[in-house]
C-alpha cells in the first residue's frame, strides 16, 4: 500500500457514509433545497418533489443517519435542518481528492516535458551521428 492510499484509508472510511447518502438523487436534491431555503416541513420540501410524501421522511433519515440533516419537533410538524459542518466534512474530502489528481496530473505533465527534452535532444545528436534516436533510459541509443 502506497503511503497515500495508507494515509487516505481513514478519511475514506469517514467519508464513505457522506457520499453513500449523497448518491441517491432524491437526497442530494433534499441537501441542495435545505442549503438554498433553509429548515423545511416534510410538507415544504416534499412539494416539489415526484416521489411519495411518505418516501421524504425515510430519504431524510438517512441524510440524518450520515450526519447530514437534524430533525426536530416543532408542533405538529417535524421541521428539518441541514448541518453545514457534515457538507463541510465532504467539501474537504472533494479538496482532498482534487489536490491528489493535481499532483498526479503535474507529475505527469513533469514526465512527458522531461521525455519530449530527452528527446529533442537524441533527435538533434542523430541529425549529425546517423543514429536513430531512441528514448531509453534517459540515453539515447542505436536501433
Amino acid at each position: 500500500m502506497s503511503r497515500t492510499s495508507a494515509r487516505s484509508a481513514p478519511q475514506a472510511l469517514t467519508a464513505a457514509p457522506i457520499f453513500a447518502a449523497l448518491g441517491d438523487e432524491t437526497r442530494l436534491r433534499l441537501v441542495m433545497r435545505l442549503a438554498a431555503d433553509g429548515p423545511g416541513s416534510i410538507a415544504r420540501l416534499s412539494a416539489h418533489f415526484t416521489v411519495s410524501r411518505q418516501a421524504i421522511p425515510k430519504h431524510l433519515e438517512v441524510l440524518a443517519a450520515a450526519g447530514f440533516v437534524r430533525g426536530h419537533r416543532q408542533g405538529r410538524k417535524h421541521v428539518w435542518k441541514l448541518r453545514p459542518t457534515r457538507v463541510a466534512d465532504a467539501r474537504a474530502c472533494l479538496d482532498h481528492i482534487a489536490r491528489q489528481w493535481h499532483d498526479a496530473l503535474d507529475r505527469l505533465r513533469r514526465l512527458v516535458e522531461d521525455l519530449a527534452d530527452a528527446s529533442a535532444g537524441c533527435s538533434a545528436r542523430a541529425a549529425t551521428s546517423g543514429y536513430l534516436p531512441r528514448y531509453k533510459s534517459g540515453n539515447c541509443s542505436r536501433r
